[in-house]
């Protein structure tokens, strides 16, 4: 085989302003057999670059081809998209994001690394992260490990170099979609595509698999460093019972940090082991999946209802909204992101909001005397919910961001102040 670069041996490039610019010719040759070790020497049986080895195929017949990084092998899981600028460790670790491939709009991912003070969870619960490119170096001083090798110890997949534009629009036109995500080369389009139509998130308690499995004590508060709401905080300690449905840890550093004491239960914990414990207020946290697969967890909500100061995020607003007599419903493509608008009825503020849910409670739906206190801007869902005779707040989106905005920070006061209220007057 011999591989050759010429060059004429004259010749000129014409530019329309300027002079011409004369070049010598060069000609170079450079035999190898192809068993010959010189081959191997300078590169010819492998590409410099990496090249396509992963396919994504989406239940409506669609396949993307990309590269991998991560962990390898098949995966399934519902795909949605988040439109967070920031924050992809905590993404990564949110457990309300089980069973789902998360797609970020944004283009770039993985330039600061990951850390090991920014995990919101024990593990990465996610099915898979599907980004447009990937950031093989980086450059942050709190960096401790790459992107790619934190996903592989993980056994996480992570696909990229695949128009993720393309394919927000095709989820926003269409809804959500399951996929399925492969780099087995002996798995063909078609066992992919039926693996992608024949698997569904709907109606599975997704809960089980991220909850804890026993109670625990929680007692760290944000860091000092990045604690931006100090004031104000009542001196007296407030005992809170959390229901992991798949809390996030920067919710308890929250509550932690605006005095209250906690005890973390599991999603199975049954009401009246809580009340034997009398907390001043219980919170029912965020969570993956479909409420009305988790009937379970709604009849606690039920049993506790009106018994202390209760406060729902996400999940737990849901749980609540069925609890109370309403109903949930599957949205188109649900929120996902740091950047979502929010009106608070109460006081018409707007607040930036940290979203993550691909269910709503039908504000329709709900008894009298159940105020909905937040609307999304978006799309005029039901944010937030109150039912004063009840001692019940609760919101949809997470106001202890993580990543986010921190503009609803303030309703942790709000809770402490309902239990401070509650605890005066009994």
């Amino acid at each position: 085989m011999v591989l050759a670069l010429s060059i004429p041996t004259s010749g000129c490039f014409l530019y329309p302003e300027g002079p011409k610019a004369r070049i010598s010719g060069v000609k170079c040759a450079f035999s190898v057999s192809s068993n010959d070790s010189a081959a191997n020497a300078v590169g010819f049986r492998e590409r410099p670059w990496k090249i396509a080895d992963a396919r994504l195929v989406l239940e409506d017949g669609s396949i993307w081809n990309a590269k991998s990084f991560g962990a390898t092998g098949t995966q399934v899981g519902e795909v949605v998209f988040n439109t967070s600028l920031t924050g992809y460790q905590e993404i990564l670790t949110d457990p309300s994001y089980a069973g789902q491939f998360v797609l970020m709009t944004n283009p770039h991912i993985g330039n600061t690394g990951v850390n090991f003070d920014d995990e919101e969870s024990r593990q990465c619960f996610l099915a898979g992260l599907v980004i447009r490119s990937y950031s093989m170096s980086t450059s942050n001083w709190r960096c401790a490990e790459t992107l790619g090798s934190y996903l592989a110890k993980r056994n996480i997949m992570g696909i990229y170099d695949v128009d993720t534009r393309a394919i927000t629009r095709r989820l926003r036109e269409e809804g959500s979609l399951i996929g399925v995500l492969s780099t087995e080369q002996s798995k063909s389009d078609k066992e992919l595509l039926e693996m992608s139509q024949s698997w569904d998130i709907v109606g599975v308690d997704l809960i089980s698999g991220v909850t804890c499995e026993s109670s625990y004590e929680w007692v760290d508060k944000t860091g000092d460093d990045w604690d931006f709401n100090s004031d104000g905080r009542h001196g007296e300690t407030y005992h809170v019972v959390a229901y992991d449905f798949g809390i996030k840890q920067n919710i308890l550093r929250r509550l932690a940090s605006f005095g209250c004491k906690i005890t973390v239960v599991p999603s199975t914990w049954p009401a009246s082991e809580t009340l034997k414990m009398k907390p001043d207020g219980i919170l029912f946290s965020n969570g993956p999946g479909d409420p009305s697969a988790v009937m379970y967890a709604v009849e606690t909500v039920k049993e506790l209802l009106g018994k202390v100061p209760i406060f729902g995020i996400c999940m737990g607003h849901q749980l609540l909204g069925q609890a109370l007599g309403g109903k949930t419903f599957k949205m188109k493509f649900g929120h996902h992101g740091g950047n979502h608008p929010v009106r608070n009825l109460r006081n018409g503020h707007v607040e930036i909001s940290s979203q993550n849910h691909n269910y709503a409670v039908d504000p329709a739906s709900l008894p009298d005397g159940i105020e909905v206190t937040h609307i999304n801007l978006n799309d005029g869902t039901c944010a937030g919910l109150a039912f004063p005779a009840m001692n019940i707040m609760s919101l949809q989106y997470h106001p202890e961001a993580s990543p986010g905005p921190h503009d609803s920070d303030s309703v942790f006061w709000d809770f402490v102040d309902l239990m401070k209220r509650v605890k005066e007057t009994a």
